[in-house]
């Protein structure tokens, strides 16, 4: 069981990540396709996308014990902590992986990566949200 997600925190939000979803109503409950969000050192993205109100699916709590918190990194992976075994050995149960492939949940913005413009592109496929929630709630 992974804790990469349990980092302490940096409160500079000195880091913009763009969240591409393929699918935004079921994920945030508005038919935005792009959202814009700050970010630090230190969260993972599945943190960075649950604070901007982007409900990933994450069954596992984000703990890297399933794969449902798969997205595709399409800019700024440089900026992330490395892919682990444990988490590639997730992805191969996820759908359409792709080299660009991650678990949010273990993606880490590294320390000193650090800019007023966007360095982190996210793609969050269609399929990612689980089917038996009603949908967002505000």
């Amino acid at each position: 069981m992974s804790l990469r997600g349990l980092h302490e925190f940096d409160d500079r939000k000195n880091l913009r990540v763009k969240f591409v979803l393929q699918d935004p109503e079921p994920l945030t409950g508005k038919p935005d396709k792009e959202i814009v969000v700050p970010a630090a050192a230190g969260q993972n993205l599945l943190n960075v996308a649950i604070e901007a109100g982007i409900e990933i699916e994450h069954s596992c709590g984000g703990v890297c014990a399933c794969s449902t918190c798969h997205v595709w990194v399409n800019h700024g992976a440089d900026v992330l902590s490395a892919q682990e075994d444990e988490e590639a050995d997730r992805l191969d149960m996820a759908p359409l992986v792709k080299p660009k492939s991650r678990l949010a949940c273990q993606a880490v913005i590294e320390p000193g990566a650090d800019a007023a413009e966007i360095q982190i592109e996210v793609e969050v496929p269609a399929w990612n949200r689980n089917l038996i929630k009603e949908g967002h709630h505000e």
